[in-house]
């Protein structure tokens, strides 16, 4: 029990806590506050700097929301930055409820609304932005909440991250909230090295508890038991002692597997019931693989809703694929509302949409997709039109859409938890190959599933497959490796923004802090270690290889340059050989009968003519062999001189390609063969040892190695065995050394590489220190091709052109095709071509001078879709535009939204009057219809 004292003493401290900001925030909260969310809370009070990660779903808005909190109480701004419009949209909503509208404001590329309000919601690039123009709105700034602060590893985007987290005053606290990552106290050492005292606080555990499953056929088994047989939890599974694999489904795996080797047998027989039949009577594997059929989509959703695992949310890893996954369900009949929850659909979907013009509504598959929803089915992906997705996710958070399809990019942006995610495979498409998923992104896929406060649990379920190793699957469902890692390199914006407010000096001392250079640098702590480990370790192997007659190392060096000049010598005559034997190969004539090259016996053919080689490839021979095969011999396959053995009559008419001709050719040869001995003949000596011989370099080397005292050392060979180890670590010591000289300063030589470029450009001063005039420009251009817009202008690539020729002309550095449309040459409009034809001059002049300058290269222009721009801004129909453009309607919203973004810039960038008024035109004329409508991406 405890002490008067004690009690006393307690009873003080719940006083002094119900005073805080943090326990007047939490009693407006409506639930108790976990343990990681009180330290994050408690350090921003105390005026330290937090770094959140923890999983989806576990509540770590709530420590960004009490720092807007604190910043409304104590008089001062907050800033809550997200990596998508959407996202920003979505808190720009939320905040206005807890806090009223007069208090909250929003600035995207789209909206500015209160954007002098004390709390204001925006994109990271708005704030980077501000940062570099030196915005008054950062007046007063005392709090900045950075949301998905891991999107800083995202190749494209990642380094606005880090330069708002640089540049950002010193007096500001930030809140970085992160998914689960593995070197959560890498990043938190690094923002401690540049904001200063920053708590790092990790949270693993889930608090909705996650069920791992496999669905094989229709029946759900789980991932994990105990050695009973009895469920675990799949989150917490394969930590708990004595936790295994459910073993049903690795029997299933191995059956699976012990039937496809059987099956792959009888098809060689042609014979057997093969893999896709079941066995009579069913049976418990009988509902799928192995022994049936995998599911339909809809036989999926079906045994879910059975199972009461609703509303669920299947990734594919395809556009194509979710909306062909809507349109199988609709086929199939399902439907998974109620009419009420049917007609509360439809009226919610006519609201959203209703702006949209009546004209469009069928080119945009409005119906299909109306159709879908009122079932409770939907699509979720990039290519969607942006009022369609932003109504899929108010109806699914709703939970009147209860199936939703979906690309892996909703497991990195929009908060849309579901009860259960699916999975149909672990492979997807990377841009380049097929990848399997990684254990990090199993967990942020797998992390939407369980909505906190509604669901008691949660649960992910991966499709049995061909080749479904439950082990594997297991394997990714246990392990948490998501490091962070920094995407961060110096632009050519970035090097003209911080030339112009510090100085080239001091810019480069400012890059030198990014969490790119902190992991270079960490990274180089552990290789200077291995080097002085290793260099410990040459000593001891020099003092091993010591000789009391002399000096073995110049010894060691003699013999090495002995072994060097025998290859040297040995490659010279193989080289030799090889051109000889090309030369005999060219001399060859129908009918000669030649040793073939390759294979552990002598196998012989006679040539039927000589096949032209590709290239600078001489002549290979097409030859028959001895056991009828036809086969052409590249001449790069011989390595000495082809001498014929003996000839053989080759008829005029012969056809190699007629089984008989070949048969009877054939005989011919073996006789022929026959009369020779075989084919035996006396192997030519090869002129290497020869020249050996002869070289007059390698017999005084030979000589002066002999000559060596240590030549005579009865331990010769025991020395040069620590020799040779030595000189391998000497070689590994000298790369480890290149390597840390290679990471060490890379950040800063890229950035001085880049103001090099721009210095001789003129964007920089010949010396590269100062700003000018066309510097100024390109400071007002943030696009990923941002020098070849800032090159266009200067050099009058779209001077002349009207609003229409314009946007199609600036829609060639903001489009890029994608992998699966067409080869077709774009059509381009008439009057902007020779503009298009300049701006790709312009481009193939810079990757000139990028690649002299060893600067990554910009990316190259695409006119793909110049022609819809055009049509779209000359007031062509949306129907028309999209059936010329071949793209899908959220596509094309959103590139026209980019579009009108980059023609902003222009308008804001430009010297030309005329081009002023063109860009500020075509920002009207492609901002119209369903473009303006649409404001959220």
């Amino acid at each position: 029990m405890a002490s008067p004292a004690e009690r006393y003493a307690a009873a003080r401290r719940r006083t002094e806590e119900s005073r805080t900001q943090l326990a007047q925030f939490a009693s407006t909260l409506g639930f108790d506050l976990d343990g990681f969310q009180l330290q994050a809370c408690q350090a921003l009070e105390a005026g330290r700097g937090v770094l959140v990660a923890a999983p989806t779903g576990a509540g770590k808005t709530v420590v960004g929301e009490f720092a807007v909190h604190l910043a409304l109480r104590t008089g001062r701004k907050a800033f809550y930055t997200t990596p998508i419009k959407a996202l920003s949209n979505q808190k720009y909503a939320e905040l206005v409820e807890r806090h009223g509208p007069a208090s909250v404001g929003l600035l995207t590329g789209d909206n500015s609304v209160n954007g002098e309000a004390p709390v204001v919601v925006m994109t990271t690039e708005v704030l980077r932005n501000m940062l570099y123009a030196g915005s008054p709105l950062l007046d007063g700034l005392g709090y900045v909440v950075m949301d998905e602060v891991h999107y800083l590893a995202d190749r494209f985007r990642g380094a606005v991250w880090e330069e708002v987290i640089i540049h950002l005053p010193t007096d500001v606290l930030v809140a970085s909230l992160s998914a689960t990552v593995s070197n959560a106290e890498e990043f938190g050492a690094w923002l401690d090295t540049v904001r200063g005292d920053t708590e790092v606080v990790v949270s693993e555990h889930r608090p909705v508890p996650l069920w791992q499953h496999l669905l094989v056929g229709t029946e759900l088994y789980d991932l994990f038991t105990d050695p009973a047989g009895d469920p675990l939890e799949g989150d917490e599974g394969s930590l708990v002692p004595g936790a295994i694999v459910n073993p049903e489904l690795v029997a299933m795996s191995r059956q699976q597997l012990r039937s496809d080797r059987l099956a792959s047998a009888g098809r060689g027989r042609g014979r057997g019931r093969g893999p896709g039949r079941s066995r009579p009577g069913g049976g418990r594997y009988a509902a799928g693989p192995p022994g049936g059929r995998t599911p339909s989509r809809a036989q999926v959703l079906e045994v879910l809703d059975g199972a009461g695992l609703l509303p669920a949310i299947t990734f594919i890893f395809s556009r194509a694929g979710c909306d062909a996954a809507v349109a199988q369900c609709v086929a199939w009949g399902l439907r998974l509302t109620t009419p009420e929850e049917g007609r509360e659909i439809r009226a919610i979907a006519e609201e959203r949409c209703a702006e949209i013009p009546s004209s469009d509504l069928a080119v945009l598959g409005y119906w299909e997709w109306l159709d879908g929803l009122e079932r409770g089915l939907a699509a979720h992906h990039a290519g969607l039109l942006p009022v369609f997705k932003e109504t899929v996710e108010q109806l699914f958070a709703d939970g009147l859409v209860k199936a939703v399809f979906a690309t892996e990019t909703l497991a990195l942006g929009v908060n849309m938890p579901a009860r259960s995610v699916v999975l149909e495979r672990l492979v997807k498409w990377n841009g380049q190959t097929h990848v399997d998923v990684t254990p990090g992104e199993y967990t942020q896929l797998t992390g939407r599933a369980g909505r906190r406060g509604i669901d008691v649990e949660g649960h992910a379920v991966v499709l049995w497959g061909a080749g479904t190793d439950p082990e594997a699957v297991a394997g990714l469902a246990s392990r948490r490796t998501f490091p962070l890692r920094s995407s961060f390199r110096p632009t050519y914006n970035m090097a003209v923004n911080l030339v112009e407010q510090v100085g080239r000096e001091r810019a480069r001392d400012i890059l030198e802090t990014s969490f790119a250079q902190f992991q270079a640098d960490r990274a180089v702590v552990g290789q200077a270690q291995q080097i002085r480990d290793q260099r410990r370790a040459l000593a001891g192997y020099r003092e091993a290889m010591t000789c009391h007659l002399g000096d073995f190392a110049e010894y060691f060096a003699l013999r090495q340059r002995v072994g060097e000049r025998e290859k040297e010598l040995s490659r010279a005559g193989a080289s030799q050989r090889r051109a000889e034997a090309r030369r005999s190969v060219e001399q060859l004539t129908t009918g000669d009968v030649v040793r073939l090259p390759g294979g552990r016996r002598d196998v012989f053919g006679v040539v039927l003519d000589l096949v032209a080689g590709k290239g600078f490839d001489g002549p290979s021979p097409r030859v028959l062999s001895q056991d009828r095969q036809v086969r052409t011999v590249s001449a790069h396959d011989f390595t000495a001189e082809v001498l014929p053995v003996t000839r053989v009559k080759v008829p005029k008419a012969f056809n190699w390609r007629s089984p008989q001709a070949r048969r009877d050719l054939a005989s011919s040869l073996r006789n022929a063969l026959a009369q020779v001995g075989g084919g035996d003949v006396p192997p030519r000596r090869r002129g290497g040892g020869a020249a050996a011989q002869d070289d007059a370099v390698l017999t005084e080397l030979r000589e002066r190695l002999r000559a060596h005292p240590c030549h005579g050392c009865a331990d010769r060979e025991e020395h040069a065995r620590w020799a040779v180890r030595e000189e391998k670590l000497h070689r590994d010591t000298e790369a480890l050394q290149r390597s840390i000289e290679g990471r060490t300063g890379t950040i800063a030589r890229t950035f001085d590489r880049v103001c090099d470029l721009l210095a001789e450009l003129g964007y920089l001063t010949g010396d590269g220190t100062a700003v000018t005039d066309a510097g100024r420009t390109l400071r007002r251009i943030n696009a990923e091709t941002d020098l070849l817009v800032a090159q266009c202008l200067r050099h009058g690539a779209w001077a002349g052109l009207g609003p229409a020729d314009l946007a199609a002309a600036v829609s060639t550095l903001v489009h890029e095709s994608r992998r699966d449309e067409g080869g077709a040459p774009e059509r381009v409009p008439r009057r902007a071509q020779d503009a298009i034809e300049t701006t790709v001059r312009l481009w193939s002049d810079l990757t000139d001078r990028e690649a002299q300058h060893k600067v990554p290269a910009t990316r190259e222009p695409d006119a793909g879709l110049a022609w819809a721009v055009h049509r779209w801004a000359s007031g062509h129909r949306l129907d028309a535009v999209l059936r010329d453009a071949d793209l899908a309607a959220g596509d094309f919203v959103r590139r026209c939204k980019q579009l009108v973004d980059l023609l902003d810039q222009v308008a804001s960038a430009s010297l030309d009057p005329a081009v002023r008024s063109a860009a500020r035109e075509a920002v009207d004329a492609v901002r119209r219809g369903v473009v303006a409508h649409t404001s959220l991406t």
